[in-house]
Formats: structure tokens, C-alpha cells, sequence
């Protein structure tokens, strides 16, 4: 199971070690995974790469769908070495993404506009490999990107969060949408209150941007940034749902023949 073998990495901190194997691991899985999409590594000023998952389009290739996640962890109390296993943030929007990627790679639709799966580096360092892909994309046609930062802890009752700052009204409406055609969860509106992940690199840039967040509350997950943010805590039939969101937004953005 790729969540496991993901949280089995002491932590997976941008700026050691660990970050780097675990971002050369998750590349050579994702490769498994895909075989036949283009992958390919963005290397940044610390050891982490992110990663870039590349479907072309038939006809407006030049026109980017962009659907992405954070890997890497961080132990709050000590970064360096400190136990970090992060499944939930962000090994849950990790794989769901991934699964998102498996399924539409091995379909048979094929999308008019290019579709990327991308895996950022140094999210829990202030954003930093979304901010440097977001410059290199800066003469990029970027239609929208939907990040997911934790699909995998359910509050009671169940809900998608729809974050409303730092995003765009009119993707998160659609968003709503498309959890309501793609599962049975309403919806909830909440403000981070900061820029409290990669989708704020491209909102501030001037690309559309949605989250989904795993429920309605930005501290709901008590566990994250320590050692107890283990695979057991992960609720799979819930992350399952935000896989169904992300195919739902390919659908409706990458314009399917």
C-alpha cells in the first residue's frame, strides 16, 4: 500500500534527507503506477524535489488543468529528525491524487486540455515548492488547480470544507457542484484564515484555485505535525470521495471527448 510504505520514512521534511528518498520513492511509485504519463522531476534550492504528472491534450495542449497535493511532513517540535509520519497531512491528498491519476491514465477518455498531477515539495517550509513551480509556470495558460492538503479525517457529521479565502468564488462553486453530483456529502464553508496551503502559490499568482478540505474545520485534525499522524487514523471510504472530486473536476475543466 503506497500510504504505508509513504509514512515509513522517519518524516519526510523538505530540508534532509528523508525528504529527498521519500521524493525519489514517491516518483519511481507514481512511474509503477502510470507507466504512460509523462513524469518528470522539478528540483528545487533543497534537497526535496516535487513532482509533475503530465497528460497531454488533443486539442489545446497549451492549456493546463492542474490537480495537486503536498507530500512532504514535518514534526512541529522538531523538524530535522523528529517523527513525522504524516498520513493524513498530506499522505491522504498524496494518494488521492495518485489514485485520481491511475484511473484516469487508464481510461479511455481522452482530454482536449493537458491535465497535471503535481506533488509539491516544502509545503510545510511556507509553500515553497508550489511558489517556485508557480514562477516557472508564469508563461503557462494554468486554467485552475485543485489541491487537496488532507482528504482523510471526517469530522461527525461528514462534510467536504470549501475553503473561501485565498480561492476562487467561482471554482469553489463549481467544486460544491461536483461533490454534490460525486458523492452524498454537503458541503461547508470555512476560512483558513491564512494562506494554509499550495493553492494559495497560484491564487496569489492569479490562477483560479479551490480546496476541498477533508471536513469543516481548519484544526480538525488534532494529530497532524506530531508522531500520532498514522495510517490508523485515516478513514479510506472518506479519502475514497475526494478521489471522485478530482475526477469530477478533470471532467468538467479538461473539457473529455
Amino acid at each position: 500500500m503506497v500510504l504505508t510504505n509513504l509514512t515509513g520514512f522517519t518524516n519526510r521534511y523538505y530540508n534532509n534527507d528523508n525528504g529527498r528518498k521519500s521524493s525519489a520513492w514517491l516518483f519511481q511509485t507514481i512511474k509503477s503506477i502510470a507507466p504512460n504519463v509523462q513524469l518528470s522531476l522539478f528540483s528545487h534550492r533543497f534537497p526535496q524535489s516535487s513532482i509533475i504528472a503530465r497528460i497531454d491534450g488533443s486539442h489545446q495542449n497549451d492549456q493546463i488543468v492542474v490537480v495537486s497535493a503536498h507530500q512532504d511532513s514535518i514534526n512541529a517540535n522538531n523538524p530535522q529528525s523528529g517523527r513525522a509520519p504524516g498520513a493524513d497531512d498530506d499522505g491522504s491528498g498524496t494518494v488521492t491524487i495518485l489514485e485520481a491519476l491511475r484511473v484516469f491514465s487508464s481510461s479511455k477518455l481522452v482530454p482536449k486540455r493537458a491535465i497535471e498531477f503535481h506533488w509539491y515539495a516544502g509545503e510545510e517550509g511556507g509553500l515553497l515548492g508550489s511558489a517556485d513551480v508557480v514562477q516557472a509556470y508564469a508563461n503557462r495558460s494554468v486554467v485552475a488547480d485543485l489541491h487537496f492538503d488532507m482528504t482523510g479525517f471526517p469530522s461527525n457529521p461528514p462534510a467536504v470544507g470549501i475553503v473561501t479565502d485565498y480561492t476562487d468564488k467561482d471554482t469553489s462553486e463549481l467544486v460544491r457542484q461536483i461533490v454534490k453530483a460525486y458523492t452524498d456529502l454537503p458541503t461547508v464553508d470555512f476560512k483558513c484564515g491564512y494562506a494554509c496551503s499550495d493553492h494559495a502559490s497560484w491564487s496569489a499568482d492569479g490562477v483560479r484555485a479551490a480546496l476541498p478540505f477533508e471536513n469543516q474545520y481548519v484544526d480538525g485534525n488534532s494529530n497532524i505535525h506530531s508522531p500520532q499522524d498514522t495510517i490508523s487514523t485515516v478513514d479510506f471510504g472518506h479519502l475514497l470521495k475526494y478521489v471522485n472530486i478530482a475526477l469530477g473536476f478533470i471532467v468538467e475543466l479538461a473539457d473529455i471527448q
